[in-house]
């Protein structure tokens, strides 16, 4: 901070955070505290260089002013970050109710009598800072991974559900458990049927050896066919 002459000076060094091919700036802001109009202009070594906004103005009494000068873009660094460009800095005393329309490059001139106050600011180059840190949490308070993971969750949860409903049907139709439901009592009452006719036969087996005779032609006939009426039934359910 400079606080001689007729304006203060914040910072008293133009920093330029120094990025090859790519414009940087910085700022300075005049302030007067006395009760005058003052007049500025801004001067530098290299004009070709920077773009000083603005490069003439009247600060107010008891006002500031703001200054911002942009560095164009480089294509090389300069030996050990080492800038040798130099700003000047001019402030006069104006008249009362003066405006930045009333400035003139005579106003700066140096003569008897007159008071032009001069400050020289360098120019300092900073290394650019890093790129900002991504937030890994939201405003929620949940990081964007963990709702990724939640997003690819109910995808697969989605993709699941129709995968089911694309499959097909395994409940059968009304006549379908109907049929089978006849099929079943008839299987079931032919192989009664067969159980009954086996003890009939091992009784009659029984009884013949007990009397040592046989059995009748008919008798053997109707076995037969009953066994393959039973034999028919199973097959067909």
């Amino acid at each position: 901070m400079s606080d001689g002459g007729f304006l203060e000076i914040q910072p008293t060094e133009l920093k330029f955070p120094f990025e090859l091919k790519k414009q940087s700036s910085c700022s300075m802001q005049l302030i007067n505290k006395t009760d005058h109009f003052v007049a500025f202009k801004v001067k530098t070594t290299n004009p070709k260089k920077y773009c000083v906004r603005p490069n003439t103005g009247m600060v107010l009494p008891r006002s500031t002013c703001d200054v911002t000068v942009t560095m164009q873009a480089q294509k090389e660094a300069p030996p050990d970050m080492q800038c040798k460009d130099k700003f000047l800095l001019q402030s006069v005393i104006a008249e009362h109710g003066a405006t930045t329309k009333d400035i003139t490059s005579e106003m700066f001139n140096k003569e008897p009598g007159k008071v032009v106050d001069e400050f020289k600011l360098r120019v300092v180059y900073v290394p650019a800072g890093p790129p900002s840190p991504v937030h890994e949490e939201s405003e929620e308070g949940s990081s964007p991974r963990s709702s990724t993971f939640e997003n690819g969750t109910q995808s697969l949860q989605t993709l699941d559900s129709v995968s089911r409903s694309n499959e097909p049907s395994k409940e059968k139709s009304p006549e379908a458990l109907a049929m089978i439901s006849k099929l079943t009592e008839e299987k079931n009452s032919a192989i009664q049927l067969n159980q009954k006719l086996r003890q009939e036969l091992d009784l009659l087996r029984k009884e013949r050896g007990m009397h040592h005779g046989g059995f009748s032609v008919t008798f053997v006939v109707l076995v037969g066919l009953l066994g393959a009426l039973i034999g028919y039934i199973i097959k067909k359910s």
